[in-house]
C-alpha cells in the first residue's frame, strides 16, 4: 500500500524564510519511490502523514530529524 507524505522544510530561527514543501510517495516500510518539490502550500487535505523539519535545511537528503504533525490541516481525516 502506497502512502503520500507531505514534508515541510522550515526555519525556526528565521521565520521570514519561506518554507519548502515536498511530496513523497512511500510504502508501509518507509521506502521512498518518488519525491516531488511543490511550488506552494497545498490547498487540499490529501496526505496520509505530515512531517516537518524546522532546522533551516534546504534539501530533504540533508535532514536527519523530523517531527510528525498529527491532525495537521493537510492530513486526510483531520476533521477541519
Amino acid at each position: 500500500m502506497k502512502r503520500k507524505i507531505l514534508i515541510i522544510l522550515s526555519n525556526r530561527l528565521s521565520p521570514l524564510q519561506k518554507p519548502r514543501w515536498l511530496e513523497l510517495d512511500s510504502d508501509e516500510k518507509g521506502n521512498i519511490y518518488k519525491q516531488r518539490p511543490l511550488r506552494a502550500q497545498p490547498r487540499q487535505a490529501r496526505y496520509d502523514e505530515v512531517w516537518e523539519n524546522d532546522e533551516g535545511r534546504s534539501e530533504f537528503a540533508s535532514c536527519f530529524r523530523f517531527k510528525r504533525k498529527y491532525r495537521h490541516k493537510l492530513q486526510k481525516g483531520a476533521g477541519s
